[in-house]
């Protein structure tokens, strides 16, 4: 198996995880804008890519923690005119359903693969590897990063179509304080998930 991910956007989430693959033997290729960021993950013995084409040509599976829906779309119209082969790209950042959905179309079209894989859990948690992911999207491909998930992540599922992962983000956040209390454990997330599935509501 290639332990060679990378990472574009090394803030508080995205730099945890970093440190977190590292620790498990990742090689793991970076890149953010902020140039402090870059120094100090360099540090950490991240390899900095001096652009998001050049980490797209090194690494074979891309995750992205991103601010907003500019930088999402600014990385995925990079990927896709990095003329590479398919890559798998993996979007963990929190935004609507129809950003995520405007970056799958921009990766698809040049020929590469993304999942909508928001998490649950804060950079404190990410430090401790108490996230659980949300993956939605190509089955194959959520089954190719399996390990990669494991090694970041205490849970993740696969929910389905793409979209599901930052559906199910949703509900969690805007789900009353009962339901969060119920929904804190993995099974009780499980089972909504499956029943969700079996109405048709996801």
């Amino acid at each position: 198996m290639d332990k060679t991910v990378g990472i574009v956007g090394l803030g508080i989430m995205g730099g945890a995880i970093a440190r977190t693959l590292l620790d498990r033997e990742w090689r793991v290729i970076g890149f953010d804008i902020d140039a402090t960021r870059r120094s100090e993950l360099a540090l950490a013995n991240v390899t900095i890519a001096d652009d998001v084409r050049q980490l797209a040509r090194d690494a074979p599976i891309i995750m992205t923690s991103l601010p907003n829906p500019a930088a999402a779309e600014d990385v995925a119209q990079a990927i896709a005119s990095s003329g590479q082969s398919r890559r798998i790209v993996v979007e963990l950042s929190t935004l609507s359903i129809a950003d995520k959905l405007r970056f799958e179309a921009l990766l698809k079209k040049a020929g590469h693969i993304a999942l909508d894989c928001p998490l649950s859990g804060t950079g404190a948690q990410a430090k401790i590897r108490d996230l659980v992911v949300y993956a939605s999207g190509d089955s194959n491909a959520i089954a190719q990063c399996t390990n990669l998930f494991s090694d970041f992540a205490k849970q993740s599922a696969d929910l389905g179509r793409f979209g599901n992962g930052s559906r199910m983000k949703l509900f969690w956040r805007n789900a009353p304080g009962s339901i969060q209390k119920w929904w804190s454990t993995w099974s009780a997330r499980a089972l909504a998930v499956r029943g969700c599935f079996r109405c048709g509501r996801l």
